[in-house]
Parts: C-alpha cells; structure tokens; sequence
C-alpha cells in the first residue's frame, strides 16, 4: 500500500501572520511515520476560522500553513494504518477521501466519553507549526500527511469537490449542533448567522422535520440565500434588537422559539436568541470561537425558564459520520454546490484571502 516519498517535493503556502504576504515554498516530503498516510490535496475551502486568523481576530502559532476543510487523494498508506475509514470501508490508493480535522488519542479521558476533540496528545489540521519534516499539516499545499488516529472517510462517486471539502468542518460542526440540540421534529427554530453553518444548520434542521426556521442575519444577501436551503422567515439584524425580538415573538403562535442556534458568534446575537426563547428552550452557541465580550445572562430568567445553553466546538466522529450521510443524501437538494462564489489556485493563495475579506463569500475554493 506504501509509494516511495524520497525526493518529493511539495508546493505550500506558509502563513507567518497577519498583515505578511503568505509565503509560496517547497518543502521535501518527509518518509510516512506508523499509520499515516500521504494526501495529495485536491481542493480546500476557506474556512471562516481561517479569515479570523489572516485578519488577526485569532491567534494560530506561526509559521503554519491553514485550511482545514479538505479534500484529497491517497497517495500512500503506512503499513501500519488498518486502511479502514470511520465506516469500515476499505481505503486504497486512490480513494478520494476526507478526514476530521484533529487526530486525539482514542484511549484519552474525553475521547472515551464521546469528545475526541478535546482529547489527549490533539492534533489540528490547518492549525500546526511548520517545523523540519513536518510542514504538511493544512489544506494550502500540495500534499497533507495524516497522522495516527486521524478519522477518514470516502467521498462518494459523484459529489463536487467543493461541496465535500465542507464535510469535516461545517458541516459536521452542524450535525453536531443538531445532535446537542435533540429532537427537532415539529419546533421552532432560529438559526442566528447565517453563513455556510447557518445555511447548513438550517438545511438539517428542515431535513429533521422543524415546523418553522427563521434566520437572521445583518447581509440582506445572505438571508435571501437561506430562502433556498429551507428558512421560512428572514429577519435583517440592523437595528433595533427588542424590536427584532418583539418581531419575532410576534410571528410564532407561542410567541417564542423553542431553540436557537448561534453561529455567528456575534455577543449581541446570542443574547437575541436567549430573548426569543419559549419556557423550556435552548440555545446552543458555536459561532464564538474568537474573542468577543461577555455576556449579561440574567441567572433567574434561565432557572425560572428552564432554559438550557449548550456550547459546541468542533465536533467528534458520529458527528462526522452524519455530516456525510446528510450531504450524500442531500447535496443535490439545497444549492450547497454555489456556496463557493470562486476559486483560485495555490499560487494565488493571496488573492484568494483578499477576496474572502473583501466580498464575504460563504465560500473561496483553492483547487490543486
């Protein structure tokens, strides 16, 4: 299963920190360790983890080379990996796959209680130094080495590059905002932030039977854009925000939503959703994973409510699994194909990021 790497070279883009130029080097790739395998990557969407990281929103140890939503080709299997993906099919060279975006120890405290990436000796794709021999690690390059207990899986014949690259970031980040949320079947649901997790969030939801989605954004753009991906009612986030919530109130027969999912981090949006929510809500919060102020939360309100707030960052491997079973069935259906308003190559990596800044896609492709 093992192709000889000595004398392989590979094309990255090293980012050494905001307001610096990403760097365009070549670096040899180094011999597989036990159980790794080699990627040759073949498309990567711009996270927005990775936009808050280029304009300096959030701190990454530098030199690193980012992206983490990737899709790529096996080019070589160690002969210690068991050349088995998360749903125990068999891997090959060749296979187009997709892979979670830590590797954990699986025998680690928080990995045996269903948190993997919060687990012991983690890993993150798209997040590590570049260092002597392991320089490999993130979507913008030629090549990514995945490490031990790194969670794969296939990409299914047909589906466009662009949509898969999304599996192992937001799409499961989603699938696992929805499995902390519970039953969906008949709510109500605001969905607040509506870029590429809103409109996935919003997607699943319709999927899981909620009888209402409204969506609330400050881009009249994007709230018209969640139209197609199941959202009933839009709500522009400019302005007032008691009157927003009176609004909202108003438009729901119990005059209040039974769950609220955050996924813009935005510290006025969240408190906006803990506004609306009906007797015995929820609110589950993952869009903050930069740094913002803190909020007011009235302890009183939520005891006398019953309210619950639940937190999300990343996501562990059912959540992964899910991610893809959803787009398999459903990536056709709802216009996750146009999410991506253009793609660039490695060598304009640059451009590529300007223009994520400038127009506020919900997605940049870098095809390799």
């Amino acid at each position: 299963m093992n192709q000889p790497t000595t004398g392989l070279l590979g094309q990255l883009a090293i980012f050494h920190g905001t307001g610096q130029e990403l760097e365009l080097a070549r670096h040899a790739v180094p011999p597989l360790q036990p159980a790794e395998l080699l990627i040759r990557n073949l498309y990567t969407t711009l996270c927005g983890s990775d936009l808050h990281t280029y304009c300096g929103l959030r701190q990454e140890t530098c030199p690193t080379v980012l992206g983490h939503e990737i899709v790529g080709v096996i080019q070589a299997i160690d002969p210690a990996h068991p050349a088995l993906d998360l749903n125990g099919d068999n891997l090959t060279v060749g296979d187009i796959i997709t892979w979670s975006i830590f590797s954990s120890n699986p025998d680690s405290p928080n990995s045996i209680a269903g948190i993997p990436q919060k687990g012991n000796e983690l890993f993150k794709y798209g997040h590590a130094l570049v260092q002597d021999g392991d320089a490999f690690h993130g979507g913008l390059a030629e090549y990514c080495i995945l490490k031990a207990n790194t969670g794969i899986l296939r990409i299914p014949e047909g589906m466009p590059l662009p949509v898969a690259a999304t599996i192992n970031c937001s799409v499961a980040t989603v699938a696992g905002a929805l499995r902390m949320a519970g039953n969906i079947k008949g709510k109500s649901v605001l969905i607040t932030g509506m870029g590429h997790l809103g409109i996935t969030c919003a997607a699943m939801c319709r999927k899981a039977g909620a009888e209402w989605i409204g969506a609330v954004d400050i881009s009249i753009e994007r709230l018209e854009d969640s139209l197609h991906f199941g959202v009933d009612k839009l709500y522009n986030s400019r302005g007032d925000y008691s009157l927003l919530v009176q609004e909202i109130k108003t438009d729901l027969p119990r005059k209040a939503v039974d769950l609220v999912f955050d996924m813009s981090g935005s510290p006025e949006a969240m408190e906006l959703g803990l506004e609306t929510l009906a007797i015995g809500g929820m609110a589950v919060w993952v869009g903050a994973v930069f740094k913002s102020r803190c909020l007011p939360v009235n302890p009183e309100k939520i005891i006398r409510n019953l309210l619950t707030i639940k937190g999300l960052h990343n996501y562990n491997y059912d959540d992964f699994r899910n991610a893809l079973s959803f787009l398999k069935e459903n990536w056709y259906r709802y216009p996750f194909e146009k999410a991506v308003a253009k793609e660039f190559s490695l060598q304009e990596v640059e451009q590529a990021f300007q223009f994520a800044v400038k127009n506020k896609p919900l997605r940049v492709g870098i095809r390799l």
